[in-house]
């Protein structure tokens, strides 16, 4: 980090500061840290990647972008690295060198550790923020436990195994 013009005054620009790359999050305005994946969270996250690509790129519908990207919901205190983040092409934010907006659709793998973090915290941060559809998934069990955005709360999918049925794009897959 470089300090010779001024010291960052908030955790926002501490965060902006910090190297590409680094397996970090901002959330209601704590900075979060992360170890690397491991083998089995790569591979799902891997084959749901190819599936959305076959199903929203390949069709010009919008851009799938797998972790690490920086995702920034507000400006003062929330920036995540969702696993899967999904923008859609009528989605008002805007892709600079990350993406400033509400993603339609995130995808969490979830790991040894951090399995409340995402089913709870995070699932509370986008569905106040209004992410359209929330998708969790354990790559042990492949279970896969889905939420859908309905005047501003969020609706349980039902759960299924490596499967997702998802409403938003009015599409199923297996992966």
């Amino acid at each position: 980090m470089n300090f010779t013009e001024a010291p960052p005054r908030t955790l926002m620009q501490v965060y902006k500061m910090l190297p590409e790359g680094t397996l970090a999050e901002l959330i209601d305005n704590s900075l979060i840290m992360s170890p690397a994946p491991q083998f089995i969270h790569q591979q799902i996250q891997k084959r749901l990647t190819r599936k959305l690509d076959e199903l929203i790129e390949d069709k010009g519908l919008g851009w799938v972008i797998p972790a690490p990207f920086d995702v920034f919901l507000d400006n003062t205190g929330n920036a995540v690295q969702p696993d899967i983040t999904v923008v859609l092409t009528s989605n008002p934010g805007k892709f600079e060198k990350s993406f400033y907006g509400v993603p339609d659709m995130i995808f969490e793998v979830l790991s040894p550790g951090n399995s409340n973090f995402d089913l709870v915290r995070k699932k509370a941060l986008y569905e106040k923020f209004g992410v359209a559809e929330y998708w969790a998934v354990n790559p042990e069990t492949k279970e896969c436990f889905g939420y859908s955005l309905a005047i501003g709360r969020y609706n349980e999918l039902k759960p299924a195994v490596a499967s997702i049925d998802s409403p938003l794009l009015k599409a199923s897959f297996f992966f």
